[in-house]
């Protein structure tokens, strides 16, 4: 007699994540441009660097050893105090932040996962922009929490759309659910917008200012801000925070440097440090520890820097061959917009409403028949909120060569002509 198991409700919630069946039809189909993966450029990852740094650990015999060996839970210390010197650099901060804020991950997905697993419970509410990084509500799915998306622009989530959001749901006597404010400050997935600073101001302030019956915490995602290829950098968003108790910002050197060592890193408020690590160290009591001495030896041997500079003339080149495609295909056709970024990997496109973008649409078989692989724009929105714009797709550039994305968006243009007037 066969017995059904029994699998949790987070196994439930888990179910139907949209970037598994992406991935199976980029498989399937071998052929396909795939301007859907989010991956960063084969060619440009870092071996020479890399290996730099490696030469240099096996140089010194008990570092070697130190590196083999087990970790700590927040991360090995010489690589918090490298990460923590360069966010000073970057944000021109005195050392009003300590090490004992900064934590190591494996990714900035884990660090984001542990401070959902630390913060919420089912039922309590993350405001998120709509559209926003389709991984996270993932994320938050996985774990019981109600996304509501927050009308945003093209500078990011609006202050006062968040302002009304939260009147509505203390309205609704739910503002205790409300545990967190999730942004993507730099050049965001799936948009590719950069928020201002004021703007960002604005929000932390108002996170400040409702946290009445409880925080609410602001989560930075600051995983694009390495790939600048425009206009002057902007200051993290912790800047924000001068009591350091509301924002928490999430970093890696994935898009940076290598998404294959895995290492990832928060800032953290000090109340939620303990929280984070106990989770943590139920999980995995210390990311790869042997990833942890690599990229410090990177950082401390000034690496990176010129690793970043090739990275942005390469992706600089890569976004204008893909806006200058778009311009030349799809600005043709009637209805269509996009904005370009100044930085990050990806382009958000909108069509005329009539026609929709989602697996169930003409559009995406018809796409996939001309030979390009896209991301629809309603795997980007809050399952709440602001409505879903079923006529928008996320475009991303980091991985096909200029004359692939070229032909890419040449496909896409005659699907979108096929499908004209047809739904």
């Amino acid at each position: 007699m066969s017995v059904t198991a029994r699998l949790s409700q987070r196994t439930t919630w888990a179910e139907g994540q949209p970037i598994n069946e992406l991935m199976s039809r980029a498989l399937a189909n071998p052929n396909l441009i795939s301007l859907a993966a989010g991956f960063v450029d084969q060619q440009t990852l870092p071996s020479a660097p890399t290996k730099a740094a490696l030469d240099a650990i096996f140089a010194d015999g008990e570092e070697v050893l130190a590196a083999l060996q087990y970790g700590t839970t927040p991360g090995y210390p010489p690589l918090r105090e490298a990460i923590l010197d360069w966010i000073r650099r970057e944000d021109g901060i005195d050392d009003s932040v300590s090490i004992d804020r900064v934590i190591v991950t494996a990714g900035s997905n884990q660090l984001l996962h542990l401070i959902g697993e630390s913060l919420i419970d089912p039922g309590d509410i993350v405001l998120c922009a709509a559209p926003t990084y389709l991984v996270f509500l993932g994320t938050l799915g996985n774990i019981g929490a109600r996304s509501i998306g927050v009308t945003s622009d093209e500078q990011g989530m609006i202050p006062d759309a968040l302002e009304a959001s939260l009147q509505q749901i203390e309205a609704k006597g739910e503002l205790h659910r409300v545990k967190a404010i999730y942004v993507v400050p730099y050049f965001d997935n799936p948009c590719g917008i950069t928020m201002p600073f004021e703007r960002q101001a604005a929000i932390v302030d108002i996170a400040k200012q409702w946290s009445r019956d409880g925080k609410i915490h602001v989560i930075a995602d600051a995983a694009y801000r390495e790939l600048r290829y425009g206009g002057d950098d902007i200051s993290s968003m912790h800047t924000c925070d001068e009591e350091h108790d509301t924002v928490v910002v999430a970093g890696t050197f994935s898009k940076c440097f290598s998404p294959g060592i895995r290492v990832g890193w928060g800032i953290l408020p000090e109340h939620l440090v303990d929280p984070v690590c106990n989770q943590k160290g139920n999980i995995d009591f210390g990311s790869p520890n042997f990833s942890q001495h690599l990229m410090a030896k990177v950082l401390q041997l000034n690496l990176i820097e010129s690793h970043v500079q090739q990275l942005r003339i390469g992706y600089r080149d890569k976004l204008n061959a893909m806006h200058d495609a778009m311009v030349e295909f799809l600005l043709p056709i009637p209805g269509v917009h996009w904005t370009k970024p100044d930085g990050g990997l990806y382009i958000w496109l909108e069509l005329p409403d009539t026609i929709n973008t989602g697996p169930t649409g003409l559009l995406f078989d018809t796409a996939v028949a001309e030979g390009v692989l896209y991301v629809p724009g309603q795997f980007c929105f809050p399952s709440e909120g602001e409505p879903v714009r079923h006529n928008s797709m996320r475009l991303s550039f980091g991985v096909q060569s200029g004359e692939k994305i070229r032909e890419g968006i040449q496909a896409l243009a005659r699907a979108v002509e096929r499908v004209s007037g047809e739904e």
